[in-house]
């Protein structure tokens, strides 16, 4: 099982986490030059969601300069993400999940081999 997020993390401050995940410890500024490129936010948006993150525990603010730092990993995430996914929209079940994503699109053999080393490790 998952270890939960600190408090629900929304697409908006997920975006915010995404620069971090990919950049690392990144200054607030180039955060928000980074979202107004990507997504057209201003920077009191940007401001705004990162200080939100902060209040959740996801980010760190490092002074001088508004340094922002993740607290909580992007595998953190994802799997507490997933795990609602799971329970909200399969009852839970996993194999649901799988099953249906399995029957969205024809698979490779090779997408399917590494399907079956995965499903291999995990017995």
């Amino acid at each position: 099982m998952s270890k939960p997020t600190p408090n629900k993390l929304y697409d908006s401050e997920l975006k915010i986490m995404e620069v971090l995940w990919k950049n690392g410890d990144t200054k607030a500024k180039q955060i928000a030059d980074i979202l107004l490129e990507e997504v057209g936010w201003n920077i009191n948006t940007t401001y705004t969601l990162i200080k939100r993150c902060i209040k959740k525990g996801a980010i760190q603010r490092i002074d001088p300069n508004f340094l922002c730092h993740a607290l909580i990993p992007k595998e953190q995430v994802q799997e507490a993400e997933t795990d609602e996914l799971i329970n909200k929209i399969y009852d839970g079940s996993a194999d649901k999940l799988f099953a249906a994503l399995l029957g969205r699109k024809k698979l490779s053999a090779e997408q399917l081999e590494k399907l079956k080393e995965i499903v291999g490790e995990l017995e």
